[in-house]
């Protein structure tokens, strides 16, 4: 045995096996490959106007205090946040983005011993949580591109610990209904916690998906349910996602709890300032709200031209059926100077999840897309 592949076998078991989580490819990465002067992101679900006025002036504001550490308890944006969803300040934990929250409670509450539920074609973070700390991952088939909720609770032993469920769900855009969830969480057993991930949530009314059920307010089941964990983001609707800082809301108990294994200065001080008004800052997100819905309108009646099918979306993408191995259209898109989303790895071979950008940007895509089509 190699001094190298000796050092492999002293990671722990789940982590030797682990593959990690692969992001969309970046800007600059494919102008150094392909030397092209224009590209059009549209693969990481990220906003494509990008953060409010507001929040860019609490960056500068806060520029001059960079050689100090952050608040390590995030005082300011969690009375923000506390007054907002009327929840109190012990109920909050703040993470590096909404993914820190998952890890938080994937090494807070599991071992080797447990198991972790979650959907097929749902957030590839659940599986690579719950294999770095070596539980098992329950793999529950999907019902029409979601959830399949009775499936999942058919699948709890009592080893179970944890149950992942992302709504709206990501790839697919899924939504489950506000009945449905509530009736899934409130038959859960006491000793499994439920991680209700709402990385889209702000979106989930315009998209018209759900009827009366686009209106979720999943924080007035926090008093009802001790065992929800409910995760959000500043990385989606608010444009932060270079800042990295979301934020889980759960009992002060499970805050407790997660609060002692995250790290003091997890959020840096221009993330924790860009937050907390980006919160105040309803006019940008109306807008970014708005132009969400409407280029899910300008996609999906583009897609339907061409005479492809997709997956109905409550969030900020849209995952289309292609009719054929999706990875050579992606390369194809890629060459033209786009880059969307391939998902051969949440199964999905013949789909490709494109997010939302601007009008321009949009129709870039759909000329790129129908060129492709025909040349693929």
């Amino acid at each position: 045995m190699s001094h190298i592949e000796n050092i492999y076998t002293l990671a722990v078991p789940g982590v030797q096996q682990l593959i990690p989580y692969k992001p969309g490819k970046p800007i600059e990465e494919l102008q150094r490959e392909l030397g092209l002067d224009r590209i059009v992101k549209l693969a990481s679900n990220e906003n494509p106007l990008g953060p409010g006025k507001k929040a860019l002036a609490a960056i500068q504001a806060a520029l001059p205090e960079l050689a100090l550490y952050p608040d390590g308890s995030g005082y300011h944006l969690k009375q923000t946040l506390a007054r907002k969803y009327a929840v109190d300040v012990s109920q909050i934990t703040l993470g590096n983005g909404s993914n820190e929250i998952l890890e938080l409670v994937a090494r807070a509450f599991l071992t080797p011993e447990l198991e972790v539920i979650f959907s097929q074609h749902a957030f590839a973070v659940y599986p690579i949580v719950t294999q770095a700390v070596g539980a098992t991952a329950i793999v529950v088939p999907a019902l029409n591109y979601g959830h399949d909720l009775d499936a999942m609770l058919q699948r709890i032993t009592d080893k179970t610990r944890l149950v992942f469920i992302a709504n709206p769900n990501n790839p697919t855009g899924t939504l489950l209904s506000q009945a449905s969830l509530e009736a899934f969480i409130s038959v859960l057993p006491d000793s499994v916690i439920c991680v209700l991930d709402e990385a889209y949530f702000e979106y989930v009314h315009a998209s018209g998906l759900g009827g009366q059920d686009a209106t979720i307010n999943s924080i007035s089941w926090l008093k009802k349910y001790p065992n929800l964990i409910i995760t959000r983001t500043f990385s989606k609707a608010y444009g932060l996602a270079g800042l990295r800082v979301g934020y889980g809301l759960s009992s002060s108990e499970i805050a407790d709890i997660l609060n002692r294994v995250r790290q003091p200065f997890n959020n840096n001080s221009l993330a924790l300032a860009a937050a907390e008004a980006a919160l105040n800052d309803a006019e940008h997100l109306a807008s970014s709200i708005n132009v969400n819905a409407l280029g899910m309108q300008q996609l999906t009646e583009g897609f339907k031209n061409l005479g492809l099918d997709w997956v109905d979306s409550a969030a900020n993408f849209v995952l289309v059926h292609l009719k054929q191995p999706g990875m050579p259209v992606y390369q194809a898109l890629l060459r033209k100077g786009v880059i969307v989303r391939p998902v051969d790895n949440y199964e999905l071979p013949q789909h490709l999840r494109v997010s939302i950008g601007t009008e321009a940007e949009n129709q870039v895509f759909l000329q790129a897309l129908n060129d492709s089509l025909a040349h693929v």
